[in-house]
């Protein structure tokens, strides 16, 4: 089962979800729960943003890759409903949010997964969905939809998730960490079922915002450290 901070490729991604992730949001696919694909990489296609030290995400919507009138995506607002009337993954997001804040309904819960470079990621947990408006962005309106994070879950799944606000990792240092060791095991190389670690553990006073106490360790070498300090 994939953990919180868990390093994982595209492929294994999809294999978790039971699907191709070929879109960054999917809401309720196959009835499952919500899945939203962010980045904060410089370059990235939409503008994603982590606050509160990761507690809080503000997820930018997605263009239609084809609009009707011939423009470019970037060039026109982001879209509700399709041509066909239908709702698109920013209107079936936007309306869940809307639901929650009227009181219709409890928030959506979403599983978010962070590009750290091309076919890599990292699983950042459950979020729940509790704002969702438009605004203007570069001569076009777009959505953006605000998530917090789940401390403690049950999910559909029925898979027990428990979640610690303040060992949550920023993206900034994961991907500052991700360069530094060079997408591997700092203790012996390996590239393969990779975790974020926190050197001086969170439950001794260890701190998620500085990337001197965060490393990458294989599963075999995360294991094996758990609460020590070495």
């Amino acid at each position: 089962m994939v953990k919180t901070g868990d390093v994982i490729s595209y492929y294994q991604m999809c294999a978790l979800e039971g699907m191709s992730m070929r879109r960054g949001m999917s809401f309720r696919p196959r009835r499952r729960t919500s899945v939203l694909l962010m980045s904060v990489r410089p370059g990235a296609p939409y503008h994603d943003q982590v606050q509160d030290g990761g507690r809080t995400l503000i997820y930018e919507g997605h263009d239609n890759p084809v609009p009707s009138n011939g423009k470019r995506p970037k060039e026109v607002d982001q879209e509700a409903r399709s041509a066909d009337g239908k709702l698109t993954q920013n209107g079936l997001f936007y309306e869940a949010a809307q639901a929650y804040r009227e009181g219709r309904c409890p928030a959506e819960v979403v599983r978010v997964y962070e590009k750290i470079k091309t076919g890599i990621w990292v699983y950042d947990g459950h979020y729940e969905l509790v704002d969702a408006w438009t605004q203007p962005s570069g001569g076009r309106q777009v959505f953006k939809f605000r998530l917090r994070l789940l401390d403690d879950l049950e999910s559909p799944e029925s898979s027990r998730v428990t979640l610690d606000s303040t060992r949550v990792i920023p993206s900034q240092v994961k991907l500052d960490v991700w360069k530094r060791d060079g997408g591997k095991c700092v203790v012996c190389g390996s590239n393969d079922n990779l975790h974020f670690d926190h050197i001086i553990p969170y439950s001794r006073g260890g701190t998620s915002l500085d990337t001197k106490n965060i490393q990458i360790l294989c599963a075999r070498h995360n294991l094996r450290k758990r609460d020590k300090i070495e």
